[in-house]
Order: structure tokens, then sequence, then C-alpha cells
């Protein structure tokens, strides 16, 4: 069976749990020579898992810019390119506009859109020495449809795919693809904690998904894992929606 990602080089940030840990799983399945980024230090059983699936773990702080440029370095030293970027590192603090901090608000652009940025800065001279290559970030249906309680992280997630569509247009003469994937409610651990305290309205909102289930980590990477691939070769710019048809 063909596997989509044979032999690329691929980046994933946020990968220690949810949604990256399941990106970094389906790309070393798909073929891929995967790094897996996060900040935290994984416990035993989580490096037995990458370490099977001969998956390169790096911690270090998105918003350290020193240590992440060393990080791609040592990545790009080690095998030659870079093939495939994938941003999925992101905080959330739901809160009302009334409720909003400002220090949680600077800390969600700080990690989801400069950071985003900075990596996107880097990795991409990278890129353009050998061709090309891929880059997906991570964005959200909220930047879409909007959603209450969730301001400050929606407008996050709008940057993103603003940052998406304009980065492909530039980028596109030295051959680097630049998309992103709008998950809509996914079941991951931090879905279970928001589930704990807002199970009601929870439920309001997966009763309007049409396909009448929650997504899962599995659905955005296999999404991801397509865009990343050169099957989607001839798409750049575009937010694919990951959501079950959802209308929030």
């Amino acid at each position: 069976m063909e596997r989509l990602l044979e032999n690329k080089i691929c980046i994933i940030t946020g990968a220690a749990q949810g949604i990256g840990r399941e990106i970094a799983k389906r790309f070393a399945e798909d073929g891929a020579v995967v790094y897996a980024c996060d900040r935290q230090e994984l416990d035993d059983s989580k490096i037995q898992e990458f370490e099977d699936l001969k998956i390169h773990y790096l911690s270090f702080d998105l918003t350290d810019a020193a240590a992440t440029k060393a990080a791609m370095m040592q990545v790009f030293k080690a095998e030659g390119r870079i093939d495939v970027l994938v941003n999925n590192a992101g905080v959330v603090f739901n809160r009302k506009i009334g409720m909003i901090l400002r220090e949680e608000t600077e800390l969600m652009f700080r990690i989801n859109v400069i950071a985003v940025l900075e990596l996107i800065q880097l990795v991409s001279r990278l890129m353009a020495r050998n061709g090309g290559g891929s880059i997906v970030n991570i964005a959200s249906v909220t930047a879409v449809l909007g959603s209450p309680g969730q301001v400050a992280y929606s407008a996050t997630k709008g940057a993103i795919i603003a940052l998406t569509k304009s980065a492909a247009k530039e980028l596109a003469p030295q051959g680097i693809r630049v998309n992103a994937v709008a998950p809509g409610i996914v079941k991951t651990e931090r879905f279970a904690e928001l589930y704990e305290v807002n199970g009601e309205k929870i439920d309001s909102r997966i009763s309007r998904i049409a396909l009448g289930r929650l997504g899962t980590p599995e659905d955005i990477a296999n999404a991801c894992s397509f865009l990343a691939s050169d099957r989607a070769s001839y798409i750049s710019g575009h937010v694919l929606g990951v959501d079950g048809c959802a209308s929030i």
C-alpha cells in the first residue's frame, strides 16, 4: 500500500498529546521521518510509543526564539532538508468578553500566532534551499463561524487563516505550499476537561453537527497527511474544514 509521506522529513509542534500526537503517529505510519515537538517532558509510556514508531521527540518552548531556531537547525543538519511543517501547538482560554484577561489574550497570540509566524519564517528559508515543501497550520472552525465564550481564541485562529492565505501567495514562487485545517469539536483530553464544565452547552453544539458525531484526532491527522503529501501538490492557500459539516 502506498504511504503518502514516504521519507519526507516532517516537523509537528504541540505533539505531546491530543491532535498533535495523533498527527505525529499518522505521519510516521505514512512513512515520514517525524520530529515531534513540544515543551512537555514525556512520560515513559509516551516515550515508548514514539520510540516504537521511530518518532524523534524535541522538547523546547516555541516562545523561545533561540531554542526554536536551534531545534530546527538540529533537524536540518541531521536530515539535510525539511519537507513538512505542521503548526499545531496552541493554547486556549475560554472566556466571555467581559471576563477576558489581557495576560491570557497576550499568551494566546504569542503562541497561536506569533510563534507560528516566526516558525514559518525560519522553516520556509530552509525549505527553499531544497526546492519547496508543505506547511499545514491548525486553525479552528471558531474562526470561520464564531463561538460565544471564545472571542480572543477565535481571533487568534482568524489570524492563522489570514496568515495562511497570504503566506501561500508569498511562498508559492519558492515551491512552498501553505494550507490550514480548521477542526470542529474534537474529542481530546481538552474536550473532556471542557465537558465537565460546559456539558449542556457542548451537547447543544454537538446536536448541530450534520454528520452526527464528534471529530476525532485521527480525522484531523488524516487531513493533515493529505495536505502535506504530493497528492495535494496543486492545493495551496486553502482552509480545509474538518468539522462534520458543523453549524455552531
